[in-house]
C-alpha cells in the first residue's frame, strides 16, 4: 500500500489537526518546545479543526494547525510543500494579523498573549545546517529580549538526514516520519516517541481511505499545478527584469559614454592650451624650470616641446 505523503498541508491537518488527534498534536508541540528549551505544554485546545468543509480545492479553506494553550498563548502551525518565497515576509504579516486580532475595541493592551507561528518546510530557507530555527525579539549586543509575545520557529525537513536513525526520542523522530521515512524504521521510531504509533495509524488509515486519497489527489494537483504556476510567473518575472535591465543599461551606458566623452574632451582640451602656453613662453626665451612651474608640465615635456 502507498502511504499518502504527510506533507501535503490537507493530510498533515487531518493527523495533527483534528479532535481526536490532539493528545498527538501536544506532543508534537512539545517536542518542538522541549528542544528549544521551553517548558511543555499540558492542554492544549483546537482553533480550527478539521472539518469536511476543508474542500482541498477551495482557496479559502485553511490548512494551518491553529491552537491556544491553556494559558491563551497561540499557536500557528503552518506545513509548507513548495517555496512560495518571502515566507519571512509573509510570516510576520500573519503573525501580525493573528496577534492584533486578539484585541476588541476597547481592549487594554496588556490582554495581548504571545502568538508562536511554526513553519513546517519541505524545502532549505536559512543558510545554516540546522534543522531547527527559533527567533524571538531581542536586544542586538545585549540579547535582551523586548518582550516574550513574538517566536517564530522554520523546521526544515530537506537538512535532516532520513538514512540516520535515532537513537533517542526527541523532535527528529517526528520530522522524519513526517519527511517520509522508510516504513521499515518506523518501529525505532515509534519507540521513541511512543505518541507517532497513532500519528502512523492516522497515516496508514487514510492511505487506505478511498474519500481520503480523492481528496489528497484533488489537493496535490492543486498545489503542484500552484507551484508550476508560481515558477512560471517567477521565470517570467526574471525574464522581464533582465530585459528591463538590459535596456536601462545600454541608456545609462549612453548617457555614461557622452558623459565621458565630454569629459575626455574638455581634459584633451586643458592639455591643449597648456601646451600652447608652453610654446608661447619658450618663443619669449624663458628658462625651462620657469616654464614648468608656470604651466605644470615637467621640464622633459617643455624641452620636447622645443624640439
Amino acid at each position: 500500500m502507498d502511504l499518502l505523503d504527510p506533507r501535503v498541508d490537507f493530510v498533515f491537518k487531518r493527523i495533527f489537526g483534528s479532535e481526536n488527534n490532539k493528545d498527538v498534536l501536544l506532543a508534537f508541540l512539545n517536542s518542538i518546545f522541549i528542544e528549544a528549551g521551553e517548558p511543555p505544554l499540558t492542554e492544549i485546545i483546537l482553533m480550527n479543526p478539521y472539518t469536511d468543509k476543508d474542500d482541498p480545492l477551495d482557496k479559502q479553506s485553511i490548512f494551518d494547525v491553529y491552537a491556544k494553550t491553556a494559558e491563551g498563548k497561540l499557536i500557528d502551525i503552518e506545513m509548507q510543500l513548495f517555496n512560495k518565497y518571502d515566507i519571512e515576509k509573509r510570516t510576520l504579516f500573519y503573525w501580525s494579523k493573528r496577534y492584533a486580532s486578539q484585541l476588541s475595541e476597547g481592549d487594554k493592551y496588556l490582554e495581548l498573549k504571545k502568538c508562536v507561528t511554526i513553519n513546517i518546510l519541505n524545502y532549505s530557507f536559512l543558510k545554516n545546517d540546522q534543522y531547527h530555527n527559533v527567533f524571538h525579539l531581542r536586544e542586538d549586543r545585549t540579547g535582551i529580549s523586548l518582550n516574550d509575545d513574538i517566536e517564530v520557529h522554520f523546521l526544515e525537513l530537506p537538512k535532516l538526514d532520513e538514512r540516520i536513525v535515532p537513537s533517542e526520542g526527541g523532535l527528529i523522530n517526528w520530522l522524519l516520519f513526517l519527511k517520509g521515512a522508510n516504513t521499515s524504521q518506523w518501529e525505532v521510531l515509534r519507540m521513541n516517541e511512543p505518541s507517532l504509533e497513532k500519528a502512523m495509524d492516522t497515516l496508514q488509515y487514510l492511505s487506505q481511505d478511498s474519500d481520503a486519497r480523492r481528496l489528497y489527489d484533488a489537493r496535490q494537483k492543486y498545489l503542484h499545478d500552484e507551484a508550476s504556476m508560481m515558477d512560471s510567473a517567477m521565470q517570467a518575472g526574471m525574464k522581464a527584469g533582465m530585459k528591463a535591465g538590459m535596456e536601462e543599461g545600454k541608456k545609462e551606458g549612453m548617457k555614461e559614454g557622452i558623459k565621458a566623452g565630454k569629459e575626455a574632451g574638455l581634459q584633451e582640451g586643458m592639455k591643449t592650451g597648456i601646451r600652447e602656453v608652453a610654446e608661447n613662453m619658450l618663443s619669449l626665451n624663458l628658462d625651462l624650470a620657469t616654464i614648468s612651474k608656470a604651466t605644470g608640465l615637467t621640464e622633459q615635456e617643455i624641452a620636447d616641446l622645443k624640439k
